[in-house]
């Protein structure tokens, strides 16, 4: 339940006729306000700038108020789409809503306001919730629906939330692509119809379409200006973030858990609580948004969010399943010279009576592989201890392999109706297993509950999974159960990690899903980061780093320095640029430094040196974009600024190489105008410099005029430090 998994205390009850009709719900900068008369429908009034008391009756007299139903259920009006639509025992499908109460709680973090409602016949409620956070403008709403009839009832429609969006100029940001392309900025006016952003994936949810959505309200998206509301559904699982245009004046936006093959039978008593959908509101445009949602993450929605993240190597391009004892000392030894602070043990360090040698056998039989690594994984945390770096490994453990212990064992746990034949996915043998069956659950957890046990010095744990459900069923649900596969995977899904997070608080972990399926809010308050995308080109990478920056902080975003050749597209960069590009992100190195050159590896070494300086600011700092891929422009470029405005760093790419190009001055943002700024260039290139490093420039010129930028070369970069000069 809600109350137990978000620690929501227990509210005083608001006696009838105790609370206004408008009830105001307010973040530092916005508010949101809502009508809730007692007996009747409860209303969406105003969400925008911060208003107090005495500007609510403004709202009014202004005609600003939308004054449409909050949460539209479905039956009393059936004309238009509703958020929620179910069937009663005795077969009817009407709902008829009215408020009964409203009940307010006050922390230090948030205030929490809940409305409550009822059906003006049958014993069905739904409460409306919205929090508000104190440290950000960010407010989460969602829906607690009980059933308190005698016999169980149907949940066919079950948005978390809807907010009618004025019609006029909007336009909507969000992000769309493919396993290797993820996370790629998509613009486009909203028109009349519907538009469905959505994901039946089961398993990961972020490959195509994401579960967030920035909505412009004054034309093209602005970076800077105009008015802008972002969403984000907290959720793992199957999405349905829906659009539709009425005849009304307003688009109608719901977002929710997909209910297709996905109908929930509640049984009398029973209550079902949505997921979160987080909103956030900023005059300042889709900039101005991001920044609310990377403060919002930061603050508490990613797991550990204000810690300081380990540059770690990861050894999946630089040896694949070739994994031994040797070349895991050698990786060892070779990050440790280089600076770093952990190694990861990637795919391949396990199976009994299965070798894993490719990925077609072995998952589930978490052994380790003896011939491969003869003196355990104690022998290698040791080697790592003695090099002063920490170490991590892989798992995946919501799969199996047909050709695997555990599958030999329970070929019942996995995610198939027991009438029909599984067809494996990756290797062509992988298989889902059937997180809704709690003995699965229970081996879940033990999988690092024994890792952790054994080698309490592990420190980071790479959580994969490479394989969405594509044969629906459960061994375990009961018949008329099979629908609550989709909802109870999720649901497990978070109570394994609250039980690994309650007992192993410190260890990091990734979420990693064949790249990056797993960047969703609905599972970063368990995980400290995600891995953006298989795909480890810089060039590539610049693009879906930016779509990912919309929603997500650059703590979150684990980002690699690859190989060159790079492994998924071929291209041959400088390993400056591939630097330039991985430091906007928590850094990381995905190669083999084995085979660096003595020139690559002291480079190296002073890149990683340098990240660790500046670190602090762009993992905690406010970011702002200031030229976009996007926008065809041949180059990219952003920047980190602390609050306080006294510290900067600046990235500067080259995406596009011709001869006698025109670029664009690099204009900052974020800076104090009042303030000078020494420059100093940082992964410096003696053949490429920018002319700047020592400069001192006042915050007014670099913001209203700019720097000239040479970026002569293909693959050409800057990154610059900026530092208050009293």
């Amino acid at each position: 339940m809600k109350k137990l998994l978000f620690g929501i205390a227990l509210l005083i009850p608001a006696l009838l006729g105790a609370w206004e009709k408008e009830v105001l719900i307010s973040t530092p900068n916005t508010s949101l306000l809502l009508s809730a008369p007692q007996g009747e429908e409860l209303k969406f009034v105003y969400y925008g700038d911060k208003i107090d008391e005495a500007q609510v009756s403004q709202i009014y007299d202004a005609g600003l108020a939308i004054n449409k139903a909050a949460y539209p259920v479905f039956g009393t009006e059936s004309v238009y789409e509703p958020a929620l639509i179910v069937q009663h025992a005795d077969g009817n499908m009407t709902l008829d809503m009215q408020v009964t109460g409203v009940e307010r709680e006050n922390t230090d973090q948030y205030e929490l306001v809940k409305v409550m409602m009822q059906d003006k016949v049958y014993p069905f409620g739904v409460d409306v919730y919205y929090k508000a956070f104190k440290n950000s403008d960010v407010i989460e709403t969602w829906t607690q629906i009980t059933n308190n009839e005698k016999k169980p009832v149907k949940l066919q429609k079950f948005a978390s939330a809807y907010m009618p969006v004025r019609q006029g100029d909007v336009w909507i940001s969000h992000l769309h692509g493919a396993w290797a392309n993820e996370s790629k900025l998509e613009v486009e006016p909203l028109k009349r119809g519907m538009k469905v952003l959505k994901n039946k994936d089961g398993v990961r949810n972020a490959h195509t379409d994401h579960a967030e959505v920035m909505i412009s309200l004054d034309g093209v998206p602005s970076e800077e200006n105009g008015r802008v509301i972002g969403a984000a559904l907290c959720w793992s699982g199957n999405y349905d973030l829906t659009f539709d245009t009425d005849d009304t004046n307003f688009h109608g936006f719901f977002a929710g858990i997909n209910p297709d093959a996905s109908q929930y039978s509640l049984a009398p008593g029973e209550v079902f609580v949505t997921p979160e959908l987080a909103l956030t509101y900023s005059d300042q445009g889709v900039g101005g948004a991001s920044r609310n949602f990377h403060k919002w993450a930061r603050n508490g929605k990613v797991y550990n969010g204000t810690k300081q993240r380990d540059i770690l190597l990861n050894s999946w391009e630089g040896v694949y399943f070739d994994i031994d004892e040797p070349r895991m000392d050698q990786m060892i030894k070779d990050i440790a010279s280089l600076g770093g602070e952990l190694f990861v043990m990637d795919d391949g360090w396990f199976g009994g009576k299965y070798q894993r040698l490719t990925d077609n056998s072995s998952l589930g039989d978490w052994v380790v592989d003896e011939k491969k690594l003869p003196n355990g994984i104690d022998t290698l945390v040791a080697m790592a201890r003695n090099s002063g770096i920490k170490f991590g490994i892989w798992i995946e453990p919501e799969m199996t392999n047909s050709v695997s212990e555990l599958y030999e064992k329970h070929p019942d746990w996995i995610v198939c109706h027991p009438k029909r034949t599984a067809r494996p996915g990756r290797g062509g043998t992988q298989l889902v297993l059937d997180l809704s069956n709690p003995e699965v659950q229970e081996f879940i957890y033990n999988i690092v509950d024994d890792l952790m046990t054994n080698y309490p010095e592990i420190a980071y744990i790479k959580w994969d999974a490479n394989m969405s459900i594509g044969d629906y069923g459960s061994s375990y649900l009961k018949g008329d159960k099979q629908s609550h596969l989709y909802i109870d995977y999720h649901r497990a899904f978070r109570k394994i990690m609250e039980r690994i997070r309650a007992k192993y608080p410190d260890v990091v972990i990734q979420a990693c899903a064949s790249g990056g399926g797993r960047a969703n809010y609905g599972l970063l308050p368990y995980f400290e980061e995600f891995w953006v995308s298989d795909n480890t080109e810089a060039l590539q990478r610049i693009y879906m780093q930016w779509g990912v920056s919309y929603f997500f902080p650059s703590v979150a975003m684990a980002s690699h320095v690859g190989s060159s050749p790079n492994h998924q597209t071929g291209r041959v960069m400088p390993l400056k640029f591939r630097f330039d590009v991985a430091m906007t992100g928590r850094l990381g190195i995905e190669m083999q430094p084995k085979n660096m050159t003595e020139q690559e590896v002291e480079f190296s070494k002073k890149a990683v040196e340098t990240y660790k300086s500046i670190r602090p600011v762009v993992q905690q700092g406010d970011l702002y974009r200031l030229i976009s891929p996007y926008d065809n422009k041949s180059v990219a470029s952003l920047m980190y600024v602390t609050p306080e405005k006294e510290r900067a760093v600046f990235f500067a790419y080259k995406t596009y190489h011709s001869y006698a190009q025109v670029l664009p001055r690099f204009k900052m943002n974020g800076l104090d105008a009042s303030k000078n700024y020494r420059i100093t260039e940082l992964n410096q290139d003696a053949d490429a410099l920018s002319g700047l490093d020592g400069k001192i420039i006042s915050g007014a010129v670099l913001m209203n005029e700019g720097i000239e930028l040479p970026l002569k070369n293909e693959y050409a970069s800057h990154v610059l430090e900026l530092n208050e000069v009293n």
